[in-house]
């Protein structure tokens, strides 16, 4: 690790205003979509971590200054010394052992452990702890080994002197893909007190029926719940991140190999479909294949929506569009920059493989939903924060009205 984490000390430039400045380091950083949303909300990094050199290229290329931060490497091996200090620390760690699709080896798998070194770091950086964390994962995290991980993950930053506060966004909310995500701000605050605790009434999307039961039913962590405002209710469609490729493109499928997708589908996407081609306008669908009883399924979906995106592992990762109408059919991969456009950064530079930008936008977190985070929270924690010269007081929430729960 030696050589390649050395990073140059941050210029704080609004530290003199009392303010703790907008500063992150972004751990697990990947091709750096979390920085996007935070820069949107006026944040600047000064530190970045990720472990995959091919992530670390395509950040690089698009954050010059990634070569006076940027720390190639893994998070076990790196020293908090070598870490700024900073009043955000950001980790959208892997989710391959939490994941439903995953094996569920939980926070102890091979991937996900890497959480435990994100924990190690903050342990050692003492009285320079950043004054928040945010840490981003699949719902599969909040369900995985019956709960234990999600509350071993939370009192773990309890026992740092945080207090957390877990929401869900779903991308769908923000752009045209389909892509629920537990995030957890931690704030350090004084000593829990239960005596400080009091009922608020609340009802959001934010926090659905699975999330706030299993908050109720944890008195022994330490939550700091804030009321947060209703995200956007969408309206995007898969149609408006289209590139307008001409019939020839390479991109689309031959004849051939575009039938046998089809031939793939069950008889009730088949139906879907014909009635698709049988139309007198174009419409578009995506699919992935999946197996089901031990054969590759094609399985579509025409809600106006991406399916989440994916990283290309096995070829099945592989989002597929689907166009049809007028009685025809045509169907290819989704393109690096339509992924681009479904994580809300249309303009992100992509100069590498395909597979390897599908890589990277299937690994990362959606632009606009971070920039929200941002927006409607961080910010606004940090100006209460000056004015009271102490976090938020530590508040109890009862729900009581049930939200649907989310897959």
């Amino acid at each position: 690790m030696s050589g390649q984490c050395h990073t140059q000390s941050p210029k704080l430039e609004d530290a003199g205003s009392g303010v703790p400045p907008r500063t992150v380091a972004e751990f697990f950083a990947g091709i750096g979509l979390m920085r996007l949303g935070l820069e949107q909300a006026g944040w600047r990094v000064q530190f970045a971590n990720d472990i995959d050199p091919q992530k670390a290229a395509m950040y690089r290329a698009n954050f010059p200054d990634a070569a006076a931060h940027f720390c190639l490497g893994d998070i076990h091996q790196i020293p908090a010394s070598e870490i700024p200090s900073v009043t955000l620390a950001t980790a959208s760690f892997p989710c391959n052992d939490l994941s439903l699709a995953g094996g569920r080896e939980g926070l102890h798998g091979e991937n996900s452990s890497a959480f435990w070194g994100f924990v190690n770091i903050l342990r050692n950086m003492k009285n320079r702890r950043p004054l928040l964390v945010l840490i981003e994962n699949v719902p599969g995290f909040l369900t995985s080994r019956g709960g234990r991980d999600f509350e071993d993950a939370m009192l773990a930053l309890n026992d740092l002197g945080y207090s957390v506060d877990p929401f869900c966004l779903d991308a769908a909310w923000f752009v045209p893909q389909s892509r629920q995500r537990i995030f957890v701000v931690g704030i350090r605050t004084p000593p829990y007190d239960s005596s400080a605790l009091h009922d608020r009434f609340f009802e959001s999307r934010v926090r659905p029926t699975v999330l706030a039961d299993f908050i109720f039913s944890h008195p022994d962590i330490n939550w700091q719940l804030r009321n947060l405002p209703e995200p956007p209710k969408g309206g995007w469609l898969l149609e408006d991140i289209l590139e307008d490729l001409p019939p020839r493109a390479v991109e689309w499928w031959s004849a051939e190999r575009a039938e046998y997708l089809l031939n793939q589908m069950s008889p009730r996407h088949r139906k879907i479909a014909d009635a698709m081609i049988a139309g007198t306008a174009w419409s578009y669908g995506t699919v992935f294949r999946r197996v089901r009883n031990d054969r590759s399924m094609a399985e579509l979906r025409t809600d106006g929506l991406a399916g989440c995106l994916r990283t290309p592992r096995g070829g099945s990762g592989r989002q597929i569009l689907f166009r049809a109408g007028k009685g025809k059919y045509q169907v290819r991969l989704l393109t690096p920059r339509e992924c681009a456009r479904l994580m809300g950064a249309p303009d992100f530079k992509i100069d590498v493989p395909v597979n390897q930008a599908l890589f990277g936008f299937g690994d990362a977190v959606c632009v606009p939903a971070v920039r929200w985070i941002g927006e409607h929270y961080l910010n606004p924690l940090l100006e209460e924060y000056h004015a009271k010269e102490a976090p938020v007081p530590q508040t109890k929430a009862r729900v009581h009205h049930r939200q649907t729960a989310f897959a």
